[in-house]
């Protein structure tokens, strides 16, 4: 899992090709701590993808833009466009995002 210190080093990662999962969470999260400890299956299970996990606090201002008032959420792009969104404030499990990513590949 790839953790941005700021937002040049974010906004390299959104512009760089590849394919990228943007995870947005925040430490206060109850939900987001529901299924942070299944990410590393998730990045197994899909390893085309470059897991990057977004602090919504400190790049709240880059959350705004992109519509993320709800976390978790997760945001997929390819080589800097996006590709997919789950985005809302419910908990998510393993399988829903697991089902929200076979989606992504499967629509290329």
């Amino acid at each position: 899992m790839i953790i941005p210190k700021n937002y040049e080093e974010l906004a390299e990662i959104v512009k760089s090709d590849g394919k990228h999962v943007l995870f947005f969470t925040a430490g206060w999260c109850p939900d987001c701590t529901f299924i942070k400890p299944r990410m590393p299956e998730l990045e197994a299970e899909f390893s085309d993808f470059n897991f990057v996990e977004v602090d919504r606090d400190e790049f709240m201002d880059l959350a705004i833009e992109w519509g993320i008032m709800g976390i978790p959420s997760f945001v997929t792009l390819e080589n800097g466009k996006e590709t997919g969104r789950l985005v809302n404030k419910l908990r998510k499990t393993k399988e829903e995002v697991s089902e929200f990513l076979k989606g992504v590949e499967e629509r290329k």
